[in-house]
């Protein structure tokens, strides 16, 4: 039996998480290679390769509700999706729990 072809929660939530991870991390390799000012990473908009990698997830999600018609595990994604959305826009509007304001 092939694991990605169940219909379950727990693998729409390891699809969501494990897949954006990857392409931020693949986002940030590129942007490391042509994006270096004084060997630190700049990212005009830091929010866009987080926001991009949070994207990759319609694609799996699209797969598993129409052409597989596995409800649980697209679920699973755009749980995994919604939550990341909003941890995002969270901690980059607010700074997070761990905000400090400097006056």
């Amino acid at each position: 039996m092939q694991p990605l072809k169940k219909d379950r929660w727990a693998l729409g939530v390891t699809i969501g998480m494990v897949l954006p991870l990857i392409i931020y991390g693949l986002l940030l390799l590129v942007l490391g290679q042509y994006g270096r000012v004084d060997d630190l990473i700049y990212v005009p908009r830091p929010k866009a390769p987080a926001l991009a990698a949070i994207f990759a997830n319609l694609f799996p999600f699209r797969y598993y509700m129409v052409n597989k018609k596995f409800d649980r595990t697209g679920r699973g994604i755009l749980l995994i999706t919604f939550i990341m959305t909003v941890l995002l826009f969270y901690f980059f509007n607010h700074g997070g729990p761990w905000h400090v304001t400097i006056s």
